[in-house]
């Protein structure tokens, strides 16, 4: 599952999310722990620790970034 390797590996993720309301987003979240359902992260959009309903997650994706090695 990407949510349990972006858990393992440190990996930031683009998530499109619907809230409650019924409003959609994409944010860029940090994933902190998974429990039930729910999903506890760090979103890069309202800078702070936020949960969100697994069921209401419309979309994932890992951001893949390059790294330089100095040898």
């Amino acid at each position: 599952m990407i949510l349990e390797k972006a858990i393992k590996y440190n990996q930031l993720i683009n998530m499109v999310y619907m809230s409650k309301e019924g409003q959609i987003t994409k944010r860029k979240i940090k994933v902190l722990n998974l429990e039930k359902d729910q999903l506890n992260a760090f979103c890069f959009l309202r800078q702070a620790k936020r949960t969100f309903n697994i069921n209401n997650i419309l979309a994932l994706q890992p951001i893949y970034t390059k790294r330089n090695m100095v040898i």
